[in-house]
């Protein structure tokens, strides 16, 4: 099951199976599913996107490797308007920071699952969703974030 929400970072598809989000993609999908998780999903989405949201509570289901989940749930801990390093993930895990960044660039969810919040330890670093480091860029001014860029 699918549903398009438009947001200024573009149109954001989210997808569901088994009553758990399990993806978020940039584009429009080729059908609008409807069901009270993506209805709830949706709002959050379009109250995150207004400012008025600042924590995603929604069921989430991450397929991939142990580590991959750990890295996630690592990410989904950094408070709205705040960042943290690929380097304070790894030291919190005890792996190195290159694996960490490897697997924020595999979040299957970004926004809700914010790897937009993690940096490189010299600053910005790139980003998986489309427009790549620009949006990661306007969804850290989004959240007051930005200061680091002065």
């Amino acid at each position: 099951m699918q549903r398009t929400v438009p947001s200024q970072f573009g149109d954001l598809t989210l997808s569901a199976t088994d009553g758990v989000i399990v993806g978020l993609s940039w584009g429009v999908a080729p059908h609008q599913d409807a069901s009270d998780l993506l209805d709830e999903a949706a709002r959050q989405l379009v109250a995150y996107d207004a400012g008025e949201l600042k924590a995603f509570d929604l069921p989430l289901r991450i397929f991939g490797t142990a580590f991959k989940r750990e890295v996630c749930a690592a990410m989904s801990d950094i408070p709205f308007g705040e960042t943290v390093t690929y380097g304070d993930i790894a030291k919190a895990l005890g792996v190195p920071a290159q694996a960490v960044g490897q697997a924020c660039g595999g979040n299957p969810i970004p926004v809700i699952i914010p790897c937009h919040r993690v940096l490189g330890a010299k600053g910005l670093t790139g980003f998986s969703g489309a427009g790549g480091v620009e949006t990661k860029v306007a969804l850290l001014r989004h959240e007051g974030a930005g200061g680091f860029l002065i």
